[in-house]
């Protein structure tokens, strides 16, 4: 009952400030009665000194919870402090990741650049190394959650030596710390941020909620569980609730039955994540730019004997020879003579940038969502190392374990919509590029001979997708011819090795 008086007093912010170099204000807050301090700030570090070793759960203003409060308190009275673990600048751009999974738990022993979590962006998935050696004291979001960058990803209870040491400086912020104090329930309930805004969603008091995890700790189940009892949501709204992680990562917001002659069926709204998030926003941007596009068909006769002639030399059963490989390397050839194809435009300073290397993206359809990786200087590689290449990037895209350079410094995209079914594809830009090319599947088909014989012609149609601020259609068509006249004689690529 002591404990409890003591908490239930207002905590009023003294006069002392801290500042550490390279981070906003901390302050530190006293209660008269108790005797203690905690420093709290939005800094990227918790400590704490002076307290008793009372275990008297403890929430500081900032949402900073502890997953064993005495263990806790013990391990800063031991000379020990309390670190966030913020979710760092992950790649040029990137505001914001979807957590995966997590290496760690709460309690374990973590080295310093030992991998703790692994990340979701919009270009890549990412491991998260921890930069300090200590033990992991809370985690604040579970797999599936979005985290924005420099949002606190999990706590750790370190060696004193290795907090960030505070300096005396400004005043500022008085006012919106000590406003943060009277709105914050110092009493509050332990809980991770997902779960707290489960519970404002339905418009639930999380402190009436009964916790069943471990010290009370208030779980998304324990919020459905209530929200049930008091009537706020359906049966069927809390299971589907319960089963989001069925849809591949793609967070269920609600769902609610329409009713159906012979049966009821359930209309559910998914969270898109990852490269389907990245996808909005590139073909957004996209759709602005002016199209157009130009279609041909190319007799792929000769080009079906060479693979053919590859496979049946092929030694190495690790790979697979396809049609893909040798139209890569023909593309090249024909961005020698046609640069201007291989460009990237920026529409601040109208300035275009002819490309060195021959960066060729191929869109890859995966479980995770449309993902385009580039090999790098096409130009200088053999049609073999090209194969592997391509081989290589497959595998770790089906694997959502693509790295940020396997993502950038594209300079020409192709879409082989033809691998999945469909004559040609319209594609758009994948920018800044200014083409893309969709290639349809090769079919068989009856063609006229010179002198008027009829012969069987395997034929693929492409659709060049170009931005018409920087290509017109007679630099296209040119192109185009080129890129068909080596598909149709593969054996002119000699002339053209170095």
């Amino acid at each position: 009952m002591i404990c409890r008086r003591i908490w239930s007093k207002r905590v009023w912010v003294s006069g002392h400030r801290w500042l550490c170099s390279g981070f906003s204000p901390a302050t530190v807050h006293e209660d008269h009665t108790s005797q203690f301090r905690v420093f709290s700030s939005s800094t990227s570090f918790r400590f704490a000194d002076g307290i008793p070793n009372s275990g008297i759960p403890q929430n500081n203003v900032k949402r900073c919870w502890f997953s064993s409060q005495g263990q806790a308190v013990n391990d800063v009275n031991s000379g020990n402090g309390v670190v966030d673990v913020p979710l760092a600048q992950t790649g040029e751009g990137i505001a914001e990741c979807e957590l995966l999974k997590w290496f760690v738990k709460e309690g374990d022993q973590v080295e310093a650049f030992q991998p703790i979590c692994e990340v979701q962006s919009d270009k890549a998935s990412i491991e998260i190394t921890s930069r300090y050696q200590g033990r992991v004291a809370q985690i604040n979001y579970i797999p599936g959650d979005i985290v924005k960058v420099g949002e606190i990803l999990l706590k750790m209870v370190v060696e004193e030596s290795e907090v960030p040491k505070p300096t005396c400086g400004s005043l500022e912020n008085t006012k919106s710390l000590d406003s943060d104090l009277n709105t914050q329930n110092i009493g509050g309930v332990l809980s991770t941020p997902p779960v707290r805004n489960l519970a404002k969603k339905y418009g639930i008091d999380i402190n009436e909620v009964h916790g069943s995890g471990d010290d009370g700790r208030v779980l998304k189940e324990d919020v459905l569980k209530y929200a049930l009892q008091k009537g706020i949501i359906e049966v069927a709204s809390a299971s589907s609730s319960s089963s989001s992680d069925e849809f591949s990562g793609l967070e269920e917001s609600y769902s609610h039955a329409s009713a159906k002659a012979g049966g009821i069926y359930e209309d559910k709204t998914v969270t898109l994540r990852g490269f389907q998030r990245a996808m909005v926003k590139s073909m957004t941007m996209a759709a602005k730019v002016p199209h157009f596009h130009f279609v041909e068909e190319i007799n792929c006769n000769a080009l079906a004997e060479l693979k053919d002639s590859f496979q049946r030399r092929n030694s190495d059963s690790t790979v697979k020879h396809t049609f893909l490989p040798s139209l890569i390397k023909t593309l090249s050839m024909a961005i020698s003579k046609y640069p201007l194809v291989n460009s990237c435009f920026t529409e601040e300073s109208l300035e275009v940038v002819l490309k060195g290397s021959h960066n060729i993206g191929i869109a890859m359809a995966t479980p995770y969502g449309l993902v385009v990786p580039n090999i790098k200087n096409v130009q200088s590689l053999s049609i073999m190392e090209i194969t592997k290449e391509l081989s290589r990037l497959l595998q770790l895209a089906l694997e959502n374990k693509l790295r940020p350079e396997d993502i950038s410094g594209g300079t020409i995209t192709l879409s082989n919509v033809g691998a999945i079914g469909g004559k040609y594809g319209s594609p758009l830009l994948n920018l800044p590029e200014v083409a893309i090319i969709a290639i349809g599947r090769i079919q068989k088909v009856p063609q006229f001979a010179d002198d008027g014989s009829i012969y069987p012609a395997s034929i693929m149609t492409v659709n060049i997708g170009a931005d018409h601020r920087v290509l017109d259609g007679a630099t296209v068509a040119r192109f185009c011819k080129e890129w068909k006249e080596l598909i149709e004689n593969p054996e002119l690529l000699m002339l053209h090795m170095t």
